[in-house]
């Protein structure tokens, strides 16, 4: 009778196992735009044309989030999508003003139009707008935290239901680099870790120029996004994954991974024949902890770092962030 059960056990064992379950999902890597613009808005092409850009230049997934407008997707994932290759999903970017100066916020996969709601305050800008994204099912990204100099971290530090603030930005005109005394987008980044605030740092497009390459002064597809590590490609995978801070941001480096257990992370650059590489380090206040010019790159997480993640530089000046964690005790 024993030897029955401990049989059935095997049997049924072997049976989970060749259905997958019990085990942990296989998880894979997805390219992708969270901010996008047709001429639905102030973009200047068609959402087929962009949407077409995309799926020819290697993406995997493209957030289609024109002003106050929210572009159908169906009849784009009808023409262009493939499964588990190549996904459209709604979203909106809401464009509010206080005291002439911009507070965008991204609503990803939201489903109704939310309209500006003119906070008095910049906290109240901000979380009013936020809230009503996360009422429809959305999740928010706070953007372009430069533009027109709009946002320190003093202002983003008290709004609550936010995970995700772009850091690269790749519109000519939102001021990633900071100046004038002024952070740049990263240090706004490195200012709210710091502080305790969670929040992970998005690589995006800002596309609205399809038909001028090459021109500096354009808002050109191609040049920041993000890379997903996610169980599928859906959106509530994917939103799922960038929550919890799965994805690395890019102006063109890519990895073939990056693995933290909370006490090392360790990054894998997929390295071009002509290009060098310089991975950063970074902790509390925006400290270089460690530069290392190996690949893999390895970093030993410890108590005193507060958090830590990582900045790859390529020799002509692309990058690529990874998201930060925090020492794990064993």
């Amino acid at each position: 009778m024993r030897m029955c059960r401990i049989l059935s056990l095997i049997t049924l064992t072997v049976m989970l196992s060749a259905a997958g379950i019990g085990q942990a999902p296989t998880l894979r890597w997805y390219k992708g735009n969270t901010h996008t613009h047709t001429l639905n808005s102030d973009g200047e092409s068609s959402p087929d044309d962009v949407v077409k850009w995309y799926r020819d230049n290697g993406y995997n997934f493209l957030f289609v989030t024109d002003h106050e407008f929210i572009t159908p997707v169906a009849p784009l994932n009808e023409k262009f999508g493939k499964e588990g290759s190549f996904l459209v999903i709604q979203g909106q970017e809401i464009t509010d003003r206080l005291n002439k100066k911009p507070y965008h916020v991204t609503a990803l996969n939201i489903s109704t139009v939310v309209m500006p709601q003119n906070g008095a305050t910049v906290l109240e800008n901000l979380q009013k707008n936020i809230d009503l994204v996360r009422a429809g099912g959305g999740v928010p990204i706070i953007n372009h935290p430069n533009f027109g100099w709009a946002l320190t971290a003093d202002d983003i530090n008290p709004v609550k239901n936010v995970s995700l603030v772009e850091i690269a930005n790749a519109h000519p005109l939102v001021n990633n680099l900071g100046g004038g005394g002024l952070p740049s987008a990263e240090n706004i980044w490195d200012t709210l870790l710091t502080g305790g605030k969670l929040i992970y740092g998005i690589g995006s497009d800002d596309s609205h120029h399809f038909t001028r390459p090459g021109d500096k002064a354009a808002a050109t597809p191609g040049n920041a996004w993000i890379v997903v590590r996610a169980e599928n490609l859906s959106a509530q995978s994917l939103l799922a994954a960038m929550e919890k801070g799965d994805f690395y941001a890019s102006t063109g480096v890519e990895l073939n991974d990056y693995q933290s257990d909370g006490r090392t992370i360790s990054i894998s650059i997929k390295a071009t024949t002509w290009s060098k590489y310089t991975v950063q380090f970074i902790g509390r206040e925006g400290k270089i902890l460690k530069t290392v010019f190996t690949n893999p790159a390895v970093y030993q997480i410890r108590k005193k770092d507060g958090y830590v993640r990582a900045k790859i530089i390529e020799s002509n000046g692309k990058m690529a962030w990874t998201q930060p964690v925090n020492y794990k005790k064993k």
